[in-house]
């Protein structure tokens, strides 16, 4: 039988500045997500669409979080596998193209992980596992563009 997992929050606009979205240089596209028990996360649009620089946008959410969840199933199956990670970094990259409607679409993610294992014995498993990790992630498995690895590993 297939598991059925649901997640909720409220998205909640933040950005009224007395007159709505009566004009479209008067509201700010200032947003916070918000979850029962759990720190509050403030976003705004991209820059380029008028957004605050100092906060969350949506298009860094996600590149965050299939960064996020393919480290989660990578340190699951190398903690499986015997393979000992002291240290995970991973500096994303998105990448997103607008469209002339002033739409647009992810082309790519490429993620560059750097990861640190304890003995050179375990660095062939440390750089396979990366495959099976992407193979599981959930989020890399619910986008339509490709997730890209470049993978470095170091040895401590």
């Amino acid at each position: 039988m297939k598991k059925e997992h649901n997640y909720s929050c409220s998205i909640r606009w933040t950005g009224n500045q007395g007159k709505g979205t009566a004009n479209y240089r008067d509201f700010e596209r200032s947003y916070v997500v918000l979850k029962d028990n759990k720190p509050d996360i403030y976003g705004s649009s991209d820059p380029s669409f008028r957004g605050d620089s100092t906060k969350y946008n949506p298009e860094e959410l996600l590149v965050a979080s299939l960064s996020s969840c393919h480290m989660l199933w990578y340190l699951h199956l190398c903690s499986e596998a015997g393979v000992i990670i002291t240290g995970y970094v991973d500096n994303v990259i998105g990448t997103m193209v607008e469209a002339t409607n002033g739409g647009g679409r992810f082309t790519k993610v490429v993620l560059n992980p750097i990861v640190t294992v304890t003995e050179s014995s375990m660095m062939k498993a440390a750089k396979e596992l990366h495959k099976k990790a992407n193979e599981f992630c959930f989020i890399a498995n619910s986008v339509n563009f490709k997730v890209e690895h470049q993978l470095t590993c170091l040895i401590k």
